[in-house]
């Protein structure tokens, strides 16, 4: 039930389907340019994956180096959203939104013009701060504009944005570094960064946040922050590096920052809990068992997600001896049938204002999706593939605007933002894991199918360490080559166990949405501490 209005909660007096039906050109301009920033960020996050090898040579750089370049983007941009939520309660949405942006277009900037990876990796670290920013405060703002209900159809234009770039990414940095020069890749942020610039202090009308400087200071959960940003840092980092990549599981150089970080956890937790006055992660958010579920599904979501953005272009360059761009094309099945279920379900969910059926369908596709990824083999036709990628395509975008909804329906309207920005921080997460958790499945598996093989047997060990690293070595060997073909045959093997544990995560997902995530009305007025103005309404102190 709302509470009346005062003057800390503004309640939204006109409606946004009417404003945004009437061509209300404040909210298009802004959400036009939310969407654009976040297809930035899509780009970004994959462009480079297939430009690294290039880069390596031309700057003289080591492949450990070239590693930590591509890696450090996806890392500092899940650690840091939930600090850009609560600093854009404290400061205000919109100048921490050109904060993050700034700091984006900076880095940007540094790794355009870096001639050597020292440079280059600072320059993407500060790319991924400022890349996290945007993506968390995307959500936020999000909440400010239009009411719960009617945030599916946005959301889902949001995440039309990250299939498009998560897709063109490989083929855009693939066609820079082979037709031009690999520091296009980062000039290409600079024309979109300025178009933004120019748009938000115009279009986002939005409530200033009063206070002292000071006062907003203390405000921040120093210590809270510090602690989630090292222990969570501390988790990523060794599962990013474990596996052969530079150490092994086993190695203390894993095994110690996990464990630290891990303790520095429970401690941020208690401490969150027990002593923080405003947390920087409130625990009220994890209340009821519809939000537990509905981020442990989103992060299953992403986790399962990035295993197929990472994990099936290499399938294609192995098996089809296919090049990198051929194989970010032949993924298309997928990513285009992401983005258009993605969009209907936004939609749907508005339109009837149920959530449950959409994640239950959404799993149910994503499970046969995976399951039917099993029976990919190395002489499998492109109808064939084509067939077997559409499901996971379709059960996966459906996701994508189903569970958003279930995280913030179990919210208080005071709790929607950080809500809003905790979904975009578990689907970080969850990418970031899948990664590590693909090549931790793939290393035991082709080194223990390579073991069976005397002849591949002694290259077992080093051959597993890393997925992307075998496909220039079987692109060596000729055809007629008859170790060749066992070593395609292992490779794709590998690939089918990554598949059966994705498939058995999606039906634990499935299952524990089945049983706890409940039905709750998505109909509620908007409340929040920062509305956005419509038709250029906004009062003298809204103009920030």
């Amino acid at each position: 039930m709302t509470t009346p209005t005062t003057s800390v909660l503004e309640k939204s007096t006109l409606d946004t389907q009417s404003h945004v039906s009437k061509g209300d050109w404040h909210f298009l301009a802004a959400f036009g340019c939310l969407s654009l920033i976040n297809l930035m960020c899509a780009i970004d996050a994959t462009i480079l994956s297939v430009a690294l090898p290039t880069m390596a040579v031309k700057l003289n750089g080591s492949a450990i180096e070239a590693f930590w370049t591509g890696t450090s983007f996806l890392l500092t941009s899940t650690v840091f959203q939930p600090s850009w939520a609560s600093f854009s309660h404290i400061f205000g949405r919109k100048p921490i939104l050109l904060l993050a942006l700034s700091l984006f277009t900076l880095g940007a900037i540094i790794a355009a013009l870096a001639n050597n990876f020292t440079l280059l990796l600072v320059g993407r670290s500060i790319q991924g701060i400022g890349g996290g920013g945007l993506m968390a405060l995307t959500y936020v703002i999000v909440t400010d504009m239009v009411t719960l209900r009617d945030r599916g159809k946005w959301f889902s234009i949001i995440s039309l944005q990250w299939a498009i770039g998560s897709v063109t990414g490989p083929v855009i940095g693939g066609a820079f570094t082979e037709k031009s020069t690999w520091r296009w890749i980062f000039w290409l942020n600079i024309p979109f960064c300025l178009v933004a610039f120019i748009t938000i202090p115009i279009s986002l009308k939005l409530n200033h946040k009063d206070g002292l400087i000071i006062e907003k200071l203390k405000a921040i959960d120093w210590i809270g922050t510090v602690l989630f940003v090292s222990s969570i840092t501390g988790l990523l980092i060794p599962l990013t590096w474990a596996g052969g990549v530079m150490y092994d599981w086993k190695s203390w150089r894993t095994l110690c920052p996990l464990i630290i970080s891990f303790v520095g956890m429970i401690f941020f937790l208690f401490y969150s809990k027990y002593f923080a006055s405003e947390p920087l992660i409130k625990g009220s958010l994890f209340h009821k068992a519809t939000a537990k579920v509905g981020y442990f599904g989103t992060f299953i979501h992403g986790v399962i997600v990035w295993s197929l953005l990472y994990y099936m272009p290499l399938y294609y360059e192995v098996a089809k001896n296919y090049n990198s761009i051929e194989s970010g094309i032949a993924i298309f099945p997928f990513t285009f049938t992401t983005a258009p279920a993605a969009i209907v379900v936004g939609f749907i969910i508005t339109k009837t204002g149920k959530y449950r059926p959409s994640i239950w369908v959404g799993w149910i596709l994503t499970t046969v999706g995976l399951g039917l990824l099993i029976v990919l083999k190395e002489d499998t036709t492109t109808p064939q593939w084509i067939f077997l990628s559409l499901a996971a395509g379709l059960g996966t975008g459906i996701l994508y605007s189903a569970q958003s909804f279930a995280v913030q329906a179990s919210a208080s309207n005071l709790d929607l933002p950080y809500a809003a920005a905790m979904y975009s921080f578990f689907r970080s997460l969850g990418q970031t894991f899948g990664v590590a958790c693909g090549g931790a499945i793939f290393q035991n598996a082709f080194k223990h199918k390579l073991s069976l093989n005397p002849i591949l047997s002694p290259e077992s060990t080093q051959w597993a360490r890393d997925a992307s690293a075998i496909v220039q070595i079987v692109k060596s060997l000729p055809d007629s080559n008859e170790i060749k073909g066992e070593i395609v045959a292992a490779y794709v093997d590998s690939f089918r166990v990554i598949w059966i544990v994705m498939c058995v995560l999606a039906s634990v997902a499935f299952l524990l949405s089945l049983i706890f995530v409940k039905d709750i009305s998505l109909d509620r007025e908007l409340e929040t501490e920062q509305g956005f103005r419509y038709g250029a309404r906004a009062s003298p102190r809204s103009g920030i």
